[in-house]
């Protein structure tokens, strides 16, 4: 049996077809990420977001598939000559996404290469206002005054710099050599400063000891003067009261009395004759009897003494007119 078709049929099934490659043609899926620019007869017209998008086959076409995600450059070396006429290489990376599909597919050519020649040439004049020292220091300070300056530069093209950062910062050897010899004569140069400040607090502290010692050695001489002017009070009191009491029985008559106060200032002289150490050998030029009698006469004065106060004992109080008085009668 055979299937004839008759001219009828055969343009159904032309325009069916046709209507079936027109839908395909029409239907665009946009992945995760992009966007897609439409163009009507070489017109922008629309974007097409992730997913499923329609468009008419005949009149409009894709212009332009832009990726959203943020993108990474890297920045290739360069040489950068610094304020203080110091000639570096430096290289980098940026980072920047695309916001506006319309505005990076239409406001600027070839976009990539765009960024990366504005962010070169910002890198050197940012860098090359600052000195050496500053550049090696301050990478924070240069990361943020390039993304302020590239990103404003940018924003007319519907992209987002988000970072910029500067990777290394390499100076001539002879000048690393230099900065080498730079960093151990201040390093050097901070060692002998602490060990200055180190013996000047030493120097204090010991000043501070010495002289709280001498504060302390002059108080305890203070107080042992103190201690011996009062020793030396209390021993003229008591001589001057011994002595008060010697001329006393002396004013009575009593011998006796005459007798202890001469001998007790002969044993002291001796004593201290005898003490002297430039003095090894020394003659008495005195006779033995006369210090033996003035010991006897302190004997006799303390027996008196002695037999007084019995008697005043016995005889109740007013019995005795004194240990230097003989018996309890003056004699003239």
């Amino acid at each position: 049996m055979e299937f004839e078709l008759s001219g009828f049929s055969a343009l159904v099934l032309a325009v069916v077809v046709l209507a079936m490659i027109i839908v395909i043609m029409s239907v665009k899926a946009v992945p995760q990420g992009y966007e897609y620019t439409v163009e009507r007869f070489g017109r922008y017209t629309k974007t097409l977001t992730p997913g499923l998008g329609m468009i008419f086959p005949i009149a409009d076409r894709i212009g332009a598939r832009m990726n959203m995600m943020e993108t990474v450059l890297d920045v290739p070396q360069q040489e950068v000559i610094t304020r203080d006429n110091a000639l570096v290489q430096v290289d980098g990376v940026v980072f920047y996404q695309v916001l506006n599909a319309a505005s990076a597919a239409y406001e600027v050519r070839e976009l990539e290469r765009a960024v990366l020649n504005l962010t070169m040439t910002n890198i050197r004049t940012v860098m090359g206002s600052m000195d050496l020292d500053e550049l090696l220091s301050r990478r924070d300070e240069i990361n943020t005054r390039l993304l302020h300056v590239v990103d404003d530069a940018t924003e007319p093209w519907g992209i987002k710099v988000t970072r910029i950062e500067i990777l290394d910062i390499t100076p001539p050897l002879d000048l690393v050599e230099s900065m080498g010899r730079q960093m151990k004569a201040e390093r050097d140069k901070r060692a002998t400063v602490l060990v200055a400040e180190g013996d000047r607090q030493a120097q204090v502290l010991r000043a501070e000891g010495e002289k709280q010692a001498q504060i302390l050695a002059a108080e305890g001489r203070r107080e042992s003067a103190f201690r011996d002017a009062e020793a030396r009070e209390r021993e003229a009191e008591a001589e001057a009261k011994a002595t008060t009491m010697v001329s006393e029985a002396i004013a009575q008559g009593n011998v006796n009395a005459v007798n202890y106060f001469v001998a007790q200032r002969y044993v002291e002289a001796l004593g201290k004759f005898a003490d002297s150490p430039n003095q090894k050998t020394f003659f008495l030029p005195l006779e033995a009897t006369s210090l033996i009698g003035a010991v006897g006469g302190i004997a006799e004065i303390a027996r008196d003494a002695m037999e007084q106060r019995n008697a005043g004992r016995r005889g109740g109080p007013g019995g005795g007119s004194g240990p230097w008085s003989d018996g309890g009668e003056s004699k003239s």
